[in-house]
């Protein structure tokens, strides 16, 4: 990563809510062709959530603590911040001095631009804004957010927008908080209905519905350059999964999430 940060523009995408086991049946069933073709081996890594909702988890994102590997670690990590005892900071992480990856790479010369989805990053309120606020640009509009069954077509114009409007030798960090996988989401499923609620079924529509526009986000990431992406889950979510609904509890729906990083060369 220390050759990658000052080179490459980044992208991270959080797939808000979004389970691993749908994640990877969909991928193996060629359901989402756009993400699949980019999964290392077109399969999704098995991962550790570093939290169990979304505050928690994005806090610990950005302090460096990506979802961990499913195997016996220790794991080294691609960012940390400089930290005496660390057993996961390695020669290839990047270690920054800051509280935060996101000031971090402002200091390095990034243009931090966050595209919020769920309420955690609606500026609304002082909640809504601790994670917004770590950024030098954010963006969030109620056609953003978890109502909304057209929220990630929304985002991507937007994402779209910025970079179109930054200057081409400024680097770029975007962060892009999906939330269509977040409940609402019956509403990604013909035939659904709000009275039948969301299932795992409208879960994995959701899914499909982010993977039909995610090209156009990716096309834009790295239409000035070579772009490294991560594209993962914050945590997941459980359907009747032994009684439980939800999430911020500990069950391996909620515990175990998808991961991949990658290279977008550039389109330009």
């Amino acid at each position: 990563m220390n050759e990658v940060v000052g080179r490459d523009d980044l992208l991270l995408v959080t797939l808000d809510t979004l389970r691993f086991d749908v994640a990877a049946e969909l991928a193996a069933a060629g359901r989402i062709p756009n993400l699949a073709r980019h999964l290392p081996g077109g399969v999704w890594e098995k991962r550790h959530a570093p939290g169990s909702f979304t505050y928690a988890a994005h806090q610990a994102m950005f302090a460096g603590f990506l979802p961990t590997p499913a195997t016996q670690g220790p794991h080294p990590r691609l960012f940390a911040a400089r930290f005496a005892g660390s057993e996961t900071t390695a020669g290839r992480t990047f270690v920054f001095d800051t509280p935060d990856l996101v000031s971090a790479l402002a200091g390095a010369g990034y243009r931090t631009v966050c595209i919020g989805g769920v309420g955690f990053f609606n500026n609304q309120g002082p909640l809504g804004s601790v994670l917004p606020g770590l950024f030098q640009e954010s963006h969030w509009e109620p056609e953003f957010g978890v109502a909304s069954p057209t929220s990630f077509e929304a985002q991507v114009a937007r994402a779209e927008q910025v970079v179109a409007a930054l200057p081409r030798d400024r680097r770029l960090f975007l962060f892009v908080n999906v939330p269509s996988l977040h409940q609402p989401n019956w509403f990604h499923q013909p035939g659904a209905s709000r009275a039948a609620g969301d299932s795992r079924e409208t879960h994995a529509a959701a899914l499909e519905y982010v993977d039909r526009h995610i090209g156009r986000l990716f096309t834009a990431a790295s239409s000035r350059r070579r772009c490294f992406a991560i594209v993962c889950s914050d945590h997941g979510t459980a359907y009747g999964d032994g009684g439980f609904t939800g999430h911020r509890l500990g069950h391996e729906a909620v515990w175990t999430v998808p991961y991949a990083h990658f290279f977008l060369e550039a389109s330009a």
